[in-house]
């Protein structure tokens, strides 16, 4: 009975290995098979996504340009005397061309669109705050001061921009 068991052991032990070898390399063919599959669909989309993203890029540059408060004040001038209707004409035009891009979001990483977010929020608050100076009284006035004070000042367009730069490099 011994001899029995020990023959049919001797004689499923090679079949055993065979198979639990088998099983290894086909897992880590099928394995090797799907990070291939992967890679080349990653390599695919990024052909097809890169341009969106760089245009999406592109775009959010023109935004930060464009509200950077000397920009905005020589685009949007006064149409009355009002310093309250200018600032808010002001506001109203960062906001118009934040909403205009706010579809970007999704092709920029979210660092760099808080990052964004943020210059827009610092650039609305600095006019709001320029405005609240007594030496303001008309529209003429509160637009010399915004060019008075933020000339010189960096504005948060420029580091939100310096960010951008940074991401597009890297993704190269």
């Amino acid at each position: 009975m011994e001899e029995q068991i020990l023959k049919l052991f001797t004689t499923l032990l090679p079949a055993i290995i065979v198979g639990v070898l088998s099983f290894y390399f086909f897992h880590a063919f099928m394995k090797n098979e799907e990070r291939r599959r992967r890679f080349l669909t990653v390599r695919e989309s990024q052909g097809k996504t890169l341009p969106t993203r760089m245009a999406a890029y592109e775009r959010m540059t023109l935004f930060l340009e464009r509200i950077k408060p000397v920009n905005l004040v020589v685009r949007i001038k006064p149409t009355t005397t009002s310093k309250v209707d200018y600032e808010n004409a002001l506001i109203d035009a960062i906001e118009v061309e934040f909403e205009h891009n706010i579809a970007q979001q999704i092709y920029i990483s979210e660092e760099c669109w808080n990052i964004i977010r943020a210059a827009k929020n610092t650039t609305i608050q600095r006019i709001r705050q320029i405005g609240m100076s007594s030496k303001v009284n008309d529209a003429n006035s509160y637009r010399e001061a915004i060019i008075n004070e933020l000339m010189d000042a960096s504005s948060p367009s420029a580091t939100a921009l310096s960010y951008i730069h940074e991401e597009v490099k890297n993704l190269f």
